[in-house]
């Protein structure tokens, strides 16, 4: 039996909490995390008609982008969408998750897909996050030092990039004097030992601290473990804001606008002057991203596509860069897709739909 916390462990080893942004409320918002998933609906936005559709495919769980919960609720009740909605998905018995600022901030999340969906290369992340590492350093016995790198890396520790079982060890002595109340794994009471101990250093996500300190306690032969844990102000390549990427070829700018209407399905894009240069060079931010203008800017992107721009913040670009804004639903809907192809590879027993509601609250004349 498949139940939503089952779901949510997939979504969240994908996208974990941790990496929401501090406003945000991303998360299980509505239903029992223990109840047994019928089908599960995904869709940008949780609206009535939204629920409406889960309950004629027979789904009991929604998966939105946006949270229909974001800032608190004193009341709920039927005197707003967010309250109808609310107040029917209960009583459908139906639970709503969003993975909203979170699926956005992780390496091939909402702004990888963007970038792959306009056939850019090289994508990395725009704005990395900073304070989200910490480094672990353990000393243990030589001949115990691989069944403890095992452990951590099970555990999520030496993971960088694309590469896992990343780590650093250098030989030494260890020395210690156990008491009469100590139980040693080597040496005896009151003597003092040595031991040709590997110092070994892994980095991993401050978020698996606990589960990587859980790991190497079980898996290390001492009673009492010499580590120390450190926080570092390296930049996480792998989380943060933003997409950049390369084209293959550059092409001029109406062209690559007329593609970039196309590609993403928006009937307006909002831009400022054209600098009569080639696009190569792509940066974006699905939402609203103009706080990375400037990041942008200083990556060397010719382009910034985003949402939400404001009338005096296009006076921002000041000729060095074009900004496009796209639309705020047209920047975000392809996350349905991103999110049908994670679950669909990691689940077999429970029907994945893609919501047919559009819930874009915005009409073109």
């Amino acid at each position: 039996m498949t139940r939503i916390a089952d779901v949510i462990k997939i979504m969240e080893t994908w996208a974990p909490l941790a990496y929401q942004e501090s406003y945000d409320n991303a998360g299980l918002l509505v239903g029992d995390a223990a109840d047994a998933v019928k089908g599960i609906l995904i869709s940008l936005d949780t609206t009535e008609e939204v629920i409406d559709e889960a309950i004629a495919k027979g789904c009991n769980l929604v998966i939105a982008h946006h949270p229909i919960i974001f800032k608190g609720l004193k009341k709920i009740n039927r005197t707003n969408y967010i309250g109808r909605t609310v107040v029917k998905a209960i009583q459908n018995n139906i639970a709503i998750y969003a993975t909203h600022t979170n699926l956005d901030n992780v390496h091939n999340g909402v702004n990888f897909h963007i970038a792959s969906r306009l056939g850019l290369q090289n994508i990395r992340v725009l704005s990395p996050k900073k304070q989200t590492l910490q480094k672990l350093v353990v000393f243990v016995p030589v001949e115990d030092t691989k069944v403890l790198l095992d452990a951590l890396s099970s555990a999520g520790a030496g993971v960088i990039g694309n590469y896992s079982g990343c780590s650093f060890r250098v030989t030494g002595t260890g020395s210690f004097t156990p008491n009469e109340t100590a139980n040693p794994y080597i040496g005896q009471a009151n003597q003092l030992e040595e031991v040709i101990e590997n110092r070994i250093e892994v980095m991993f996500p401050t978020y698996l601290t606990g589960k990587v300190l859980a790991a190497m306690r079980q898996a290390h032969p001492y009673e009492e473990i010499a580590y120390y844990v450190t926080s570092l102000e390296n930049e996480n390549q792998e989380v943060g804001s933003g997409a950049i990427g390369t084209l293959a070829e550059p092409i001029s700018e109406t062209q690559f606008l007329q593609f970039l209407k196309d590609q993403m399905q928006t009937g307006c894009i909002r831009y400022t002057a054209l600098r009569d240069k080639p696009i190569q060079k792509v940066a974006v931010c699905g939402g609203a991203g103009i706080f990375l203008l400037n990041d942008a800017i200083r990556a060397g992107a010719d382009i910034f596509i985003t949402s939400d721009v404001k009338y005096h913040e296009f006076f921002d670009a000041d000729k060095r860069i074009v900004l496009a804004d796209i639309g705020h639903y047209e920047s975000e809907v392809f996350t349905k897709d991103l999110i049908f192809a994670h679950l669909s590879k990691k689940i077999s027993n429970i029907a994945v739909n893609l919501s047919e509601t559009t819930t874009n609250p915005v009409f073109y004349l």
